[in-house]
């Protein structure tokens, strides 16, 4: 298996990305007056410039000061590791992607990042106040894909992606992508849930440890999420849904029907107005990625589990 290893420079902008949280919050909220959704496109000085130019130079200095057994003693400290976009470990999809994090800080088992394929992972996600309906959609999702040796990604946020965790943990193939350090429970209710993650798969984020989540980080994270996986699944979701925006980034796209009378279904029926792959059960999602009859899901009982 590749070894986690991150070159110091690119620690340093995980630690960068960190300070800069509140200035970037800014941005992103329009506090002042200026939005940028490719900030994480922009080298370190570039970025300082645009987020906090007033004590950018201040900023860089003290990042590019930080020595590497400071950073390494950080992670090993929360139980952490990282790659980088320099390692093996670093999955391919993710380095093609634009804004790439140039590192990965993990806690959990960094064998789910080797050699990951992207038609070996699918992301699911969805609604934070999810229906009964969606809530049993996603974790027979998660169960039955990562039953199926699929590697299964989402958020950790309350409602869809809690669930599609759920239904995949026990089989261990389950990627949580955070928007504050991976070794923080957020929400702190799924605490139990995050640990059980850490035990038996992996959670990541490009935030070093200890770092505190802000609104810019969860869109952000997306699109990790997405480059990650080769297919997304979209559960349930409103129009103007956060979740939609993993489906703006170039990967294949699947939705899962509902009634045209809830407002969660709203958002995975327009999906499929717009040429969406209908998205069932676990076998549509495995039909769709890798062709029909290619692998096949040993279903388990006529029932889904009780909501989550």
């Amino acid at each position: 298996m590749a070894e986690p290893t991150a070159c110091v420079e690119c620690l340093r902008r995980s630690w960068l990305l960190a300070a800069l949280g509140p200035y970037i919050e800014k941005i992103a909220t329009g506090e002042v007056g200026r939005r940028s959704p490719e900030l994480l496109r922009l080298s370190n000085e570039d970025l300082v410039e645009v987020a906090a130019p007033k004590v950018g130079e201040q900023m860089l200095a003290r990042n590019a000061a930080l020595p590497e057994e400071q950073l390494v003693e950080e992670l090993l400290l929360a139980e952490c590791w990282a790659c980088c976009r320099h390692g093996d470990l670093y999955p391919d999809s993710l380095r093609d992607a634009p804004g790439a994090p140039w590192a990965l800080i993990g806690r959990g088992s960094p064998k789910l990042l080797d050699g990951l394929d992207p038609f070996e992972a699918v992301t699911i996600v969805g609604a934070r106040r999810a229906t009964s309906y969606g809530r049993e959609i996603a974790r027979e999702l998660g169960r039955e894909l990562a039953s199926a040796g699929m590697t299964v990604v989402s958020g950790l946020a309350p409602g869809i992606d809690a669930c599609a965790h759920r239904g995949a943990v026990d089989a261990g193939r389950t990627i949580a992508v955070l928007g504050c350090g991976p070794d923080i429970a957020y929400p702190a209710g799924h605490r139990s849930l995050w640990r059980r993650i850490c035990e038996v798969g992996l959670v990541i984020s490009e935030l070093p440890p200890g770092a505190p989540p802000w609104r810019w980080t969860f869109p952000a994270r997306k699109r990790i999420m997405a480059a990650l996986a080769g297919m997304t699944v979209v559960v349930e979701a409103a129009v103007r849904s956060g979740s939609l925006i993993t489906t703006d980034l170039g990967r294949d796209l699947g939705a899962v029907p509902g009634p045209v009378t809830s407002r969660v279904s709203a958002g995975p029926n327009a999906l499929l107005v717009g040429g969406a792959c209908v998205i069932r059960d676990a076998q549509d999602v495995l039909d769709a990625m890798l062709g029909p009859g290619r692998r096949q899901i040993e279903h388990r009982g006529p029932g889904l589990d009780p909501p989550c």
